[in-house]
């Protein structure tokens, strides 16, 4: 039986794999499907040979720590690679340890589908050239990407953003406060600290002093906080209402989001919510992080409109105040500087293609399968 292997390292891309084994399932229900990845994946019909909890850290700091258990899952996955009973190695995101199965997996003659691709954009093009020998095709999620990587001889192709897929059935505003209790009258801020304990540990105590500042600015605010499954709250940290896995509705319930950089940036266009985004790491892996990163912009939904449609307020800079003061227009209606960002949102929207994406990554899987 031919057997499709996926690597998938975090929650993001544990959801994006699983939509891809979900339509390769359908088209090729006669292939064995197998990885490392979550819940989702293993919905999606993945046999599961580790958890991505065992592999999701960030920061430079953080990932020394894990190197153990990460070079001990590398080999087995070069194992498995080498037993000759993998077809296709599809890669999703988390290119730390991908790169390294890429490699292996060109070494033992299996083709590889590169999903959600290196953020070469960000931090130089040094990883292009290795793509170019390991990578058979590539599946980008960002419009400028497809070029960029062709220009270094990779097989790339745009296949739209993942992101799409899930926003085919977004509820109203109205519709969304109904389903989370709120009030339809009062404005709403949503809180985004993280998906990880790390992210929670460094953002927590000050997006929720950011929603107590506006609570004395704005009579009546309601403050919800969107959390990732994986990861908990302390109540003594933060008292707000809590939703467990459903962004995109919190999105449409607010007026404005506090987010941390990511893909919920992108999330938030989509959802046409106005944001703020910050961000807080280690001070080593943010002064190694400045040296290497090559954008002027870390939040996606301003390096997807090549400028700053979000305000972005980073490391030292994600002071409580100064994002609070950011925040207050956006809670406004007919405030100028909300138009201004609603506007670029739409802009980013356009230009994240058609849904369909996993749908198209698994006609590729499918190519390459014998």
């Amino acid at each position: 039986m031919s057997e499709v292997l996926f690597i998938a390292g975090e929650a993001s891309g544990d959801l994006h794999a699983a939509g891809v084994a979900e339509e390769l399932g359908r088209l090729r229900p006669e292939l064995k499907l197998a990885g490392i990845g979550g819940a989702r994946m293993k919905a999606a019909g993945v046999e599961l040979i580790a958890g991505y909890d065992e592999m999701a850290v960030m920061g430079f700091m953080e990932v020394i720590r894990h190197l153990p258990r990460h070079f001990q899952m590398l080999d087995e996955v070069r194992g498995r690679l080498a037993s000759g009973r993998v077809n296709l190695l599809v890669l999703v995101d988390y290119p730390g340890f991908n790169m390294k199965a890429a490699r292996a997996a060109a070494a033992a003659g299996v083709p590889v589908l590169y999903y959600v691709t290196p953020q070469v954009w960000a931090w130089g093009a040094g990883r292009l050239p290795e793509l170019a020998k390991t990578v058979t095709r590539a599946a980008v999620i960002l419009p400028f990407e497809e070029q960029l990587l062709r220009g270094y001889g990779v097989n790339a192709v745009f296949v739209g953003h993942p992101l799409l897929d899930r926003a085919g059935d977004l509820p109203s505003k109205e519709a969304a406060r109904a389903s989370l209790g709120l009030s339809p009258a009062r404005p709403v801020l949503a809180l985004f600290p993280g998906s990880r304990e790390q992210e929670i540990d460094r953002h927590l105590d000050d997006f929720v002093e950011t929603a107590q500042v506006l609570e004395g600015l704005i009579p009546g605010i309601q403050i919800i906080v969107s959390v990732a499954p994986t990861v908990k709250l302390d109540e003594a940290r933060c008292h707000y209402q809590r939703v467990e896995s459903e962004s995109f509705t919190v999105l449409r319930a607010a007026d404005a989001a506090l987010c941390k950089s990511g893909t919920t940036t992108l999330e938030a266009a989509i959802a046409d919510c106005p944001l703020v985004v910050a961000y807080r790491t280690g001070f080593i892996s943010y002064l190694l992080a400045r040296a290497m990163v090559k954008i002027p912009h870390i939040g996606l939904v301003n390096v997807v409109a090549g400028r700053e449609v979000a305000r972005e307020f980073v490391q030292d800079a994600l002071r409580p105040s100064d994002v609070s003061a950011a925040l207050v227009p956006l809670l406004d209606e007919g405030n100028a500087e909300r138009q201004r960002v609603l506007a670029g949102l739409a802009e980013v929207r356009s230009r994240l293609g058609t849904p369909g994406a996993a749908a198209r990554v698994a006609a590729m899987a499918s190519e390459l399968v014998p």
